[in-house]
């Protein structure tokens, strides 16, 4: 019997197997990922075969880092019905534990390539530290920078004089010729020329005297800074033959035994670099432990367990996809002959629903946009605002689409009729002068009556379309709140975006930083439910050409 394959502890008789092993980008858990859930998180509240802080335990101390599991429902080649589960990443700083899966490749076995050259490259850090943090060095860098300082400062003054000289000299030049015998201007024209001769004899001294000065402290300075660029240099070359080393012992398997590795992976992909932490996902080790051990996939689920972390945003306990990022070109590789569940994003959600339009004149219009439909086409889908109405309406130009809603949002968007508009109503949302509200229906109980949230967003590289929080890199993006009503567990609240981000309600909303509580329905940032409950409901802009106020409202139908 193979290590690491679990027996369900809960009788699983009335459930049927699926037919289609999990899309794993975009998924519902099968009822039976579920119960292995239930048995891996049952287990994980009560074990004591490791030390972690998920940073759900008060009473726990050290670093709190939350972790994402995974489950993956398996037969074995007795037909028996079972589960495997891993963690991504380490665990409590081990990568072999007594119910998770191991890694495809296991970096801290005892003299491992990986453990040696991480010494010798930590071995070069602290040679760094020692050279960067001596008295002397940094004695010698501080009367470097003073020196330099004054020096900047000497030769910009005198050569401001230099040039007002030479400025004064044309000007008696200019008078002499008028005042002076031919033999008195040439006598005069002589004296002149000696003096900016001497000028910039001078002139050249004094920058001869800084850069001797400044050589010299140079000089002592090598002493240190030839050292540290060596070590650098050093540490450069073998950290990247590390990783190259490292990429080329993930070896990731299929259900036919084919073999790649990271590095023929993702030279397949637009990557620039290998995201970090490539390969070592929970999915890819379930996978690979159940192609090595003749285990077939069922289906698939990873959920998160423990706090968020401060710039994504992960729910404890709750079900997430695999990341595009690092995980796309290695699971592609891993499934290939394996039938999967459709890919819900190549359906379009939008057949069968309507565009109601609110207003229109010869310069623009203000339509309804149903929740699930494209505002511009997707790369899988050109159904859309733009597309529908570039085909029903006649005599329409231009750029068309001022703004956009999220695919899931429903609520009034403005579009233009022809170029003029367009550019005057873009002008409009630039300047900030659009009014919008959205009315949402959030998954929880909001304390607070109103307030403002300010978090900066980025797109998380490895994981588009989601959004970071990131005050380093992000984009400042601020929304205005306040709730209309707290009924049954969920608060309704009214959102008036300052910025207009990717994702800013959303993330606003679900980030522990935001309120921390969910929009119902948010397949990214929440649970998924029949709609998300977000609806832009009223815009109110001036008119492109009367100069009119126009205030448009769309009660939301929730």
């Amino acid at each position: 019997m193979q290590l690491y394959f679990q027996y369900f502890t809960t009788s699983i008789n009335n459930f049927t197997l699926p037919s289609r092993f999990t899309f794993p980008f975009y998924y519902e858990p099968h009822p039976l990922c579920e119960i292995a859930t239930n048995e891996v998180q049952n287990y994980l509240q009560t074990q004591t075969d490791f030390e972690h802080n998920f940073g759900i335990d008060p009473s726990k101390k050290g670093l709190v880092i939350g972790k994402m599991f995974g489950v993956l429902v398996v037969q074995n080649q007795q037909k028996e019905i079972g589960y495997i589960t891993a963690v991504s990443g380490k665990l409590a700083g081990k990568n072999i534990h007594k119910k998770f899966v191991p890694p495809v490749y296991d970096m801290l076995t005892k003299d491992s390539h990986f453990l040696q050259e991480e010494h010798v490259l930590n071995s070069i850090n602290l040679t760094l530290e020692v050279l960067e943090n001596n008295a002397e060095y940094i004695s010698l860098q501080a009367q470097y920078l003073s020196e330099n300082k004054k020096a900047t400062a000497d030769v910009q003054e005198k050569k401001e004089t230099l040039k007002a000289a030479k400025k004064d000299r044309d000007l008696q030049r200019k008078k002499a010729k008028f005042e002076l015998t031919f033999e008195a201007y040439t006598t005069f024209e002589k004296a002149l020329s000696t003096e900016s001769l001497e000028a910039k004899y001078f002139f050249n001294n004094v920058n001869r005297f800084w850069e001797h000065t400044l050589s010299a402290i140079k000089e002592k300075l090598s002493v240190f800074t030839n050292q540290i660029e060596l070590l650098k240099e050093q540490r450069k070359t073998k950290s990247a033959a590390l990783q190259q080393y490292l990429f080329e012992q993930y070896q990731f398997l299929n259900s036919n035994k084919e073999v790649k590795s990271l590095s023929q992976l993702f030279a397949e992909t637009s990557e620039q670099n290998l995201p970090a932490g490539s390969g070592e996902c929970a999915a890819p080790k379930l996978l690979q432990y159940a192609f090595s051990h003749d285990l077939k996939p069922i289906a698939m689920a990873e959920f998160w367990w423990g706090q968020s972390p401060n710039k994504e945003i992960r729910k404890h306990q709750q079900f997430y996809p695999a990341c595009q990022g690092k995980c796309k070109p290695i699971l592609t590789h891993m499934l290939a002959g394996i039938e999967l569940d459709t890919n819900p994003l190549l359906q379009n959600p939008a057949i069968g629903k309507e565009l109601e339009t609110i207003f229109e004149d010869e310069n623009l219009m203000v339509v309804y946009k149903p929740s699930e439909f494209l505002s511009v086409p997707g790369i899988h889908i050109q159904d859309s605002v733009y597309t529908r109405i570039k085909q029903q309406v006649k005599n329409i130009s231009g750029p068309i689409i001022v703004h956009r809603l999220d695919m899931a949002t429903s609520g009034l968007l403005v579009l233009a009729k022809n170029k003029k508009a367009h550019k005057d109503l873009q002008s409009q949302f630039i300047n900030k002068t659009v009014q919008k509200r959205y009315t949402a229906l959030l998954d929880g109980i909001v304390t607070d009556n109103k307030g403002t949230i300010n978090l900066p967003l980025r797109v998380d590289l490895d994981d588009r379309p989601r959004q970071l929080v990131c005050y380093e890199h992000g984009k400042s993006a601020e929304t205005n709140w306040e709730v209309i009503e707290k009924k049954n567990g969920k608060t309704k609240i009214h959102f008036y975006p300052i910025s207009g981000r990717t994702h800013q309600l959303r993330v606003h909303a679900s980030h522990t930083l935001g309120l921390s509580i969910p929009i119902i329905g948010d397949d990214l940032y929440g649970k998924k439910s029949d709609r998300l409950y977000l609806h832009a409901d009223t815009l109110e802009f001036t008119h492109p050409s009367t100069k009119q106020k126009m205030v448009f409202q769309k009660k939301a139908e929730f």
